[in-house]
């Protein structure tokens, strides 16, 4: 009877870890995740393409990249998506986050920080880097900023981390975005036999890769785990479904180090752009590959630290190739819009594969207004406040 009351005691005070709990850290906890977007060109590595070429999604009061000219068409090899840092704690405690971006550019961010630089046409040859001192504020009700439009900002905060404070501006996390020139730690090609090599140069195994297609609405996706050297997938058969691969990932960041909210949010923020029309592969990025193009220093040192990426390469399908070469040809500027911000660098890989490729006046006309259009609302959001 002593021993079975002794092991209740010790179940009873042990943290019951569950989709909506956390651990009570004795000191400092963080928590970072974000997503690495490239293209793969013919040969399987990341080209240059506009990043900032994508419909605004973000409210007002995000602080944006100051660029000389609203024209500005900052390119890119990676665009760095929404990475959010999360703090837990016991107590209230100052803190300073400081991340370096050697091989780009911040281009987004709050709560107020110091950036370098604040304003740029192009990625600096030193890159960039963004500091916040905050105080981690746990239990206390603080008064957030909201936006009347939509975006993808505010399912960032759906999770049990600490409020934060940053002078006069409170959220829940620290957010930031970028551009950068590096090379992703995987290439995606397609064989002669039109299935899909994902090979990756990174020394540690890449966690976890999948291969996700949206064909006119109908879904499916392959995964491989513990990916090393090569590994050649077949195309998935379209039979999946949005909840089935919503439910994976969110398991598969968890494994990776998130908290069960964190994951969700994660999954909650990109659910609408991860999913989108096209071909993509999905990848959990080592860490020591995060650590290296993405170095954080937090002061003082938590007691624990987990950084979680998706890797998100998009891909040019044959039948997706066929699709624009059809669509560019008519004029066909419906089918055209589907593709958002990756229609630029498809459309430029088509034009390098086939040299005397014409497009019609009208596809070209809506290329031009489309690009135009993006990057001005870019540099100057008309979102409601």
């Amino acid at each position: 009877m002593t021993f079975f009351r002794s092991a209740l005691a010790v179940l009873l005070a042990a943290p019951i870890f569950g989709a909506d709990t956390v651990p009570h850290p004795i000191g400092l906890v963080v928590h970072e995740w974000g997503t690495f977007t490239s293209v793969a060109d013919a040969a399987g590595q990341s080209m240059r393409w506009l990043p900032l070429s994508a419909a605004p999604d973000l409210p007002c009061f995000v602080n944006r990249l100051r660029g000389s000219s609203p024209k500005s068409s900052l390119s890119g090899l990676v665009r760095m998506e929404t990475p959010v840092i999360y703090f837990y704690a016991q107590k209230r405690t100052t803190v300073t986050a400081h991340a370096d971006f050697p091989h780009g550019l911040i281009t987004e961010w709050y709560p107020q920080a110091a950036v370098s630089p604040q304003t740029a046409d192009s990625i600096p040859a030193n890159g960039a880097q963004i500091e916040w001192r905050v105080e981690v504020t746990p239990g206390e009700a603080l008064q957030l900023p909201a936006s009347k439009a939509p975006s993808h900002y505010f399912a960032a905060r759906e999770t049990d981390a600490a409020p934060l404070q940053a002078g006069a501006q409170q959220e829940k996390m620290l957010f930031y975005r970028g551009i950068g020139d590096f090379a992703v730690p995987i290439a995606v090609t397609f064989t002669a036999d039109g299935r899909l090599a994902i090979r990756t140069g990174s020394p540690g195994a890449v966690p976890m890769a999948m291969v996700f297609e949206n064909r006119e609405g109908r879904m499916g996706f392959r995964t491989v785990r513990d990916l090393r050297a090569e590994t050649k997938l077949e195309t998935p058969e379209l039979t999946a479904d949005a909840a089935s691969l919503r439910r994976q990932l969110s398991e598969t960041l968890v494994t990776a180090g998130l908290y069960p909210k964190e994951a969700q949010a994660m999954v909650a923020t990109w659910s609408d752009s991860w999913f989108e029309e096209g071909m993509r592969v999905f990848y959990i990025a080592p860490r020591s590959f995060v650590d290296s193009v993405l170095p954080l220093k937090i002061a003082p040192a938590p007691e624990a630290i987990a950084r979680v990426f998706v890797g998100r390469v998009e891909v040019l399908s044959p039948q997706l190739a066929a699709t624009l070469e059809t669509a560019l040809a008519n004029g066909d500027t419906v089918t055209l819009a589907k593709y958002g911000r990756f229609l630029q660098p498809f459309t430029a890989m088509l034009e390098q594969r086939n040299k005397s490729m014409e497009q019609s006046r009208a596809a070209k006309t809506f290329m031009d207004q489309r690009l135009g259009e993006a990057l001005t609302a870019y540099y100057s959001p008309a979102c409601a406040k």
